[in-house]
């Protein structure tokens, strides 16, 4: 429990450190992940069991090489496609945000650091300190955050391509 405490301690310490852009930062990476669990689960879970229905359904029909078959094949494709890329887009959009919003928090930063500098003079680099902080903090906690998202988003869309492209091989080895 102690440890917990002092965990917790420790990010609103840095949290404070970095100014309410970091908060903010914080909130859209904690969301962004969210989606890519929901993802993960779906791939290592749900997909198989979508996809053995599919096939299933794709066997037990009669009829398999007329074009009637042929557009319920790609029906089959297409709604595994989609569900392999739902949330995806969201997710990227998640990815690109967080570098912005460290730009936003560098900036309030660096006004900080004009606005300390405006009051108390150039050469007081110890009130400036924090003004640099929150300048520099959320720039990096926006670049951590979109580059472990940029890395999921890869993976992902590889697997949705590779697991597409398995299901359409499924299909045409059930003839």
């Amino acid at each position: 429990m102690v440890v917990f405490i002092e965990m917790m301690n420790s990010i609103r310490e840095f949290l404070d450190t970095g100014g309410q852009v970091l908060t903010v930062i914080a909130v859209v990476i904690a969301i962004m992940w969210l989606f890519i669990f929901e993802r993960l689960f779906f791939f290592l879970s749900s997909y198989y069991q979508v996809r053995n229905t599919m096939i299933n359904r794709w066997q037990q029909r009669s009829d398999r090489s007329s074009w009637n078959a042929e557009q319920v094949k790609s029906a089959y494709v297409a709604r595994i496609t989609e569900m392999l890329n739902k949330n995806v887009a969201i997710i990227q959009t998640l990815v690109v945000l967080c570098p912005l919003l460290g730009l936003l928090g560098t900036v309030t930063g660096m006004i900080e650091v004009f606005d300390v500098m405006a009051i108390s003079g150039s050469g007081n680099a110890r009130s400036m300190a924090s003004g640099v902080s929150k300048a520099t903090i959320p720039t990096m906690a926006g670049m951590v955050g979109s580059l472990s998202g940029v890395f999921v988003v890869t993976w992902l869309q590889r697997k949705t391509k590779r697991r597409t492209e398995q299901m359409e091989d499924s299909l045409l080895m059930a003839h």
